[in-house]
């Protein structure tokens, strides 16, 4: 063999021991596995036919990555996912799964299936015709797990998903905003079911879809609950609302799933055996910079910066013919349901090294070292 044929040999030895995950800690900031609704989506909407879409201008206008152009985000920059992968080390964003050039090695960064107007219930976001519920992201998931194996071997892909990968929850925001409280739009559920009845649905539900990701080997979460729904703009505009009050109802029952959600947590850390389950408080971390907001350098916490209708913007999403703010960074909320990249930042940064108020009971950073 020449010279410059061994040297080739060597190289594709090389390459192939790394793919295959012979030396797992060569993997590096580790893994992000996403799964949520807008929140959190990357673009997963870009490639179905939907009416939640966020890949038009303005949004993605401060995003670095794409150029100030949109990528089906529905933010004004990263997501609270993004920021959180950046801080730990992340060699790169979590590609969403529906996206063409989301295999082979890229999928050892994590993947993202978040899809905006998503629930944990599949009769959520009805109202937006297509979207990529709970139970088809886990199903999603699963193909990504066969990949895995196909990539590093079977030993190889449970050590890394056990060892490297972080999977964050953030859903269920729609399931009141886009069922519960829209019973003539969406599913009737209102009419038929007390709340009482609509959150032990939601939990036997999201209990048996994390119970899935365990099965696959998943064993450190990162489970959001659902914010402060009446505070952002657009349930404040439609229920009008003075600027400093949020509207009731929306949040009790945010409230009220979120206590079970605490409980059903506790209860998978006991039963599941190896796996860390961490809830981020989200509901009073936003409450906080609602509350405080021009201590944290905002302006506002109640006007919508990319939206038009009503006194806080509230009643059209962004896109190419609402109006836009000036100082994107004075403006909690982006649009009247998503928190702008600067809210996303202080949020991320309180669940990576925040204490047990709002992510308990240890936070990313202490999850990710085990």
């Amino acid at each position: 063999m020449g010279w410059a044929a061994a040297m080739a040999a060597a190289v594709v030895a090389v390459l192939c021991v790394v793919a295959r995950g012979e030396v797992v800690d060569e993997f590096g900031g580790g893994a992000s596995f996403i799964f949520g609704d807008s929140l959190v989506d990357a673009g997963n909407n870009n490639f179905i036919p939907s009416l939640s879409k966020a890949n038009m201008t303005p949004n993605g206008i401060d995003f670095a990555a794409s150029g100030g152009m949109p990528t089906g985000r529905f933010t004004n920059g990263r997501t609270i996912a993004d920021i959180i992968g950046e801080m730990l080390g992340q060699a790169d964003y979590s590609p969403p799964f529906l996206a063409p050039n989301t295999t082979g090695g890229a999928i050892l960064n994590g993947v993202n299936y978040a899809s905006g107007g998503a629930g944990i219930l599949n009769a959520t976001g009805k109202i937006f015709v297509n979207r990529i519920g709970m139970d088809i992201q886990v199903d999603y998931f699963n193909i990504t797990r066969k990949q895995l194996d196909d990539l590093l071997g079977r030993d190889k892909a449970k050590e890394f998903l056990r060892r490297k990968a972080i999977f964050s929850v953030t859903v269920g925001s729609n399931d009141f905003l886009n069922n519960y409280l829209m019973p003539v739009l969406s599913t009737g559920t209102r009419i038929s079911e007390s709340p009482d009845g609509f959150v032990n649905d939601l939990i036997f539900h999201l209990r048996d879809q994390l119970t899935r990701l365990y099965t696959l080997d998943a064993r450190k979460f990162v489970v959001a609950n659902v914010g402060p729904l009446g505070c952002i703009p657009y349930q404040k505009t439609i229920n009008r609302v003075g600027e400093d009050e949020c509207v009731k109802l929306p949040n009790q029952l945010a409230a009220q799933y979120n206590g079970r959600l605490r409980e059903l947590l506790i209860e998978l850390n006991g039963n599941l055996p190896g796996a860390r389950f961490c809830l981020a408080n989200v509901y009073d971390l936003v409450m906080e910079l609602i509350t405080n907001y021009p201590n944290y350098g905002f302006e506002t916490a109640s006007v919508a910066c990319c939206g038009n209708g009503g006194s806080y913007d509230g009643m059209v999403p962004c896109g190419p013919t609402t109006s836009m703010c000036d100082a994107r960074d004075k403006h909690v909320f982006w649009d009247p349901y998503h928190p702008s990249e600067a809210a996303n930042v202080l949020l991320a940064k309180y669940i990576i090294d925040g204490d047990s108020k709002y992510i308990s009971p240890m936070n990313l950073r202490k999850l990710y070292s085990l």
